[in-house]
Order: structure tokens, then sequence, then C-alpha cells
């Protein structure tokens, strides 16, 4: 397959999948509310905010989900590949540090 076929369908996957979507997200909004932080899901594209406060003021991620090679899917934060959706510990672990370095840029 193409590079621009798989783009293609892909993106199709991505845009189809939207329960999928959703259940992930629910997965990882589960981890990080444990730890302190404020999670809110929007609809179109589904996507969830992670809110934390620091001394700074308020820092956020928006994490979404989307379909990957070989059947798979993946979170992303801006446009960036964090992890499967299969490792909602790992993805949480990311998440919380992406976090931390928005809060305290000297630290890490």
């Amino acid at each position: 397959m193409t590079v621009r076929a798989e783009c293609v369908v892909l993106g199709w996957r991505t845009r189809r999948g939207r329960s999928t979507d959703v259940h992930y997200l629910d997965v990882l909004a589960d981890g990080l509310s444990p730890r302190g932080y404020a999670c809110t899901r929007g609809d179109r594209p589904p996507v969830l905010w992670v809110v934390a406060s620091g001394p700074r003021g308020h820092v956020r991620a928006a994490i979404g989900v989307r379909a990957t090679p070989r059947g798979t899917w993946g979170y992303h934060e801006a446009g960036r590949y964090l992890c499967p959706c299969g490792d909602a510990d790992g993805a949480t672990e990311l998440v919380d540090r992406i976090l931390k370095h928005r809060m305290f840029p000297a630290t890490w």
C-alpha cells in the first residue's frame, strides 16, 4: 500500500471509530483522575482535555486517539504519537510527565 493510500485508510478508520476513541479516552481519564488532574472530554473530534494547576496558573494537554497501522489505535497529543491505546498505564505516565514539564519547565 502506498503511503498516501495508507494515510487515507487510517484517516477513514479514525473517523469511523468514534466509539473506540471514546472508550480509550474514558480509560485514560480513569487513570488520570486519581492523580489529581481534571479531565473533560470534547466531542468533535473526540478529545480528552487534561488540566493541571501549577504555581504559574493552569496547564493543559489535548489527548486524542487515532488509528495506527496494523489495526491498532494510539494516543496522540498535538499530533505526536504517545503510545498504543492498549497501554493505559503507560499513557497515564506519559501525560503526567508532559504536564509536569509544562508546570515546572526548569526542573525537567
